[in-house]
């Protein structure tokens, strides 16, 4: 199964720009499923149902969340009730709605998708690398193979460190949450890395925002209310991983330009 990961994808211009290019994407590159970071896709700040409908008549088959999961809290509280294919980071305490991993069907084969968060810097949560191999010798005794994970952390140094204790163990580890892209895509013991896949939306400003409030909070000290920009330049950034028995066999990082043509491709480093 060929699968696809979109990083934070931030306010209107992100959504846009999925749905302008995602079905011609998956077809020219025979992609089956669609996994994305939808926590920042209203209005930069939480998820709404409207916006979460939107995403999914795009082309995406799983929202997965983060520290903003919950930002629009009634509005989620409803979608996680109403929609399995949306997930917030299972290492939530017990006691918060919803579920951070679920099982699909891709092509008469089984995926898990886990979303986890991080702990610096980050709401409360259980400790992710301690779930994160309890929930993956969960799935294998179960017979599931094929397992991605979206690493919502702002510490580089704890999404190499999942991908330290899992290489061998999953499919593929994307990291979410900072923003800006990485450099580093590998494929290690049939294990997918990315330790930022790097946001979708506006590119000419601060991590997708309009550059004005985080300038006079980075100057003053006083912050305010970060707006998406009405206009801006955009970009479209996805990995994407051939999966064969549990082990990506290729992997490859696809960035699209709103004022460009061509689409960048970037292989992965096996190692």
């Amino acid at each position: 199964m060929k699968i696809a990961f979109i990083g934070d994808i931030v306010g209107r211009p992100g959504r846009k720009i999925i749905k302008e290019n995602l079905e011609k994407i998956k077809e020219i590159h025979n992609i089956d499923f669609v996994i994305a970071n939808g926590e920042n896709a209203s209005h930069g700040f939480g998820l709404t149902l409207k916006n979460c409908n939107e995403l999914l008549k795009s082309g995406i088959d799983v929202i997965t969340g983060g520290n903003h999961t919950f930002d629009k809290k009634n509005e989620m509280f409803a979608i996680l009730e109403n929609f399995d294919n949306v997930l917030r980071p299972d290492n939530y305490p017990k006691g918060v709605p919803g579920k951070g991993f679920n099982i699909f069907e891709v092509k008469d084969e089984k995926i898990a998708v886990i979303n986890l968060m991080g702990q610096f810097a980050m709401p409360t949560v259980e400790n992710p690398f301690n779930w994160a191999v309890g929930l993956v010798e969960r799935l294998h005794n179960e017979g599931i193979k094929n397992i991605f994970i979206d690493f919502h952390g702002e510490a580089t140094s704890e999404k190499r460190v999942i991908f330290m204790m899992l290489q061998g163990k999953v499919s593929g580890i994307c990291g979410t949450h900072t923003h800006v892209g990485t450099d580093d895509l590998q494929v290690v013991d049939g294990t997918a890395y990315l330790t930022d896949i790097g946001l979708t939306g506006c590119r000419d400003n601060v991590i997708g925002m309009d550059k004005k409030i985080p300038i006079i909070k980075a100057t003053t000290g006083l912050g305010g209310h970060f707006e998406v920009p009405n206009s801006c330049k955009s970009v479209f950034q996805l990995m994407v991983m051939d999966i064969v028995d549990g082990k990506t066999v290729e992997c490859f990082k696809l960035k699209k330009y709103c004022n460009k043509e061509e689409i960048i491709k970037t292989e992965a480093m096996f190692d």
